[in-house]
């Protein structure tokens, strides 16, 4: 019989070398866009004067970095932490995502505050209501993995099935996350200051991440979790 088919060699011995080159390229990009836009972001709103200028540094900290780096981890090929322990990478994901939800609560109390003290209704765009909704989404899913993280002390029984549904919610929250940060694009604020060519620049960076983490998760764990049920 042959080896292929006996199942002998590992995929990641049959797949080009240029491949898994690229592909790791791919991981250390989306790391230096997440950091550099979360950068670019915090210079643009020159945080200290205004309340409102803590809006971006906080949301862009929450989403682009904290959020972002916790999914990635998990990555065999663009973690940062792929010589750490699969538990010590698991407490790693659960402060990422816990660093996640205080930025996120921090820059909603610096819009809410900014908006009470200009006398400005709130939830009137798009960028509102769906940044709302990500909070809230968020909120849930780390609740959920706190019932993956003590699955007895929770009760929780087929830990499996448990931890697939986890991880293809937190795809959608990220996702949603990046339709949070693209929509504030849109606002007032930010078109006043990026404009033309620059402009649509900056709306592709958000999505560079979004699609190196989609393609982590479709590619990888989604499958071999289809093989075992």
């Amino acid at each position: 019989m042959h080896p292929l088919e006996a199942g002998l060699v590992p995929a990641a011995a049959r797949e080009p070398r240029l491949t898994r080159w690229l592909r790791r390229g791919s991981g250390v990009v989306a790391h230096l866009v997440a950091l550099g836009f979360t950068i670019f972001l915090t210079v643009l709103s020159r945080p200290g004067t205004s309340l409102f200028s803590w809006h971006p540094v906080f949301m862009a900290l929450a989403f682009c970095v904290c959020m972002a780096e916790a999914i990635l981890l998990f990555s065999p090929e663009h973690s940062l932490f792929c010589c750490c322990s699969r538990k010590a990478r698991i407490r790693l994901h659960w402060i990422g995502q816990t660093l996640a939800i205080l930025c996120t609560a921090l820059g909603v109390g610096f819009i809410v505050s900014s908006r009470i003290r200009s006398e400005l209704p709130h939830l009137v765009s798009w960028h509102s209501w769906v940044g709302v909704l990500t909070l809230l989404a968020t909120s849930v899913q780390a609740l959920w993995g706190l019932c993956l993280l003590c699955p007895r002390a929770t009760r929780v029984s087929r830990v499996a099935r448990l931890k697939l549904y986890h991880l293809t919610c937190g795809l959608v929250v990220y996702l949603l996350a990046t339709l949070t940060v693209l929509l504030g694009m849109y606002s007032a604020w930010f078109q006043a200051q990026i404009k033309g060519a620059a402009w649509y620049f900056c709306l592709a960076l958000p999505l560079y991440p979004a699609l190196v983490i989609m393609h982590q998760i479709s590619s990888s764990y989604l499958p071999r979790k289809k093989m075992d049920t």
